[in-house]
């Protein structure tokens, strides 16, 4: 079928008419948004540290999926650890953000708990639920990072001690 048998309304769908649809620059508002959500998943992120957590991700997926913007994935090593780090999370995003979550699962068995904040999702699991339900996998083809803690060795940008510099 050339162009000129296309109905006019196929020629101005660049999908029907083959052409390519113009890349446009995101508005000020999405640009604002993302780093809203991005901020909260690291603030989320930093609650999970204060407590210990282990290996703890960070994966966007707007991109990917509309369910969130953002997970924070990580490992308490016991249902305690992974309850205080549970609620390390929410005290920390109501102070800090005050945000508190939509929903929250999985507080009373302490196995997987999972807190809803809209544009972010954090789910804190022991080990073993970690590696069984593999959401880092599920959702691999979001963007992923690991959150290094800037109290570790090369992590952040604190300045060197006296005592490191010399």
């Amino acid at each position: 079928m050339s162009e000129s048998s296309l109905p006019e309304s196929a020629l101005a769908d660049p999908e029907l008419s083959g052409a390519q649809a113009p890349i446009t620059a995101p508005s000020p508002e999405r640009l604002r948004a993302d780093a809203a959500s991005r901020a909260l998943a690291l603030l989320a992120a930093e609650a999970c540290d204060d407590r210990k957590a282990v290996d703890i991700r960070l994966i966007r997926v707007d991109e990917v999926s509309s369910l969130t913007d953002w997970f924070v994935i990580c490992s308490g090593l016991t249902d305690v650890q992974v309850r205080a780090i549970a609620r390390s999370v929410e005290d920390s995003l109501e102070l800090e953000a005050g945000r508190q979550p939509l929903r929250r699962e999985g507080q009373s068995e302490g196995r997987w708990v999972l807190l809803d904040y809209g544009e972010l999702i954090v789910h804190v699991l022991t080990p073993q639920e970690r590696s069984y339900y593999d959401l880092e996998s599920f959702w691999g083809h979001g963007e992923q990072e690991r959150y290094i803690s800037p109290l570790q060795p090369g992590g952040g940008d604190l300045p060197a001690s006296p005592a490191q510099s010399a």
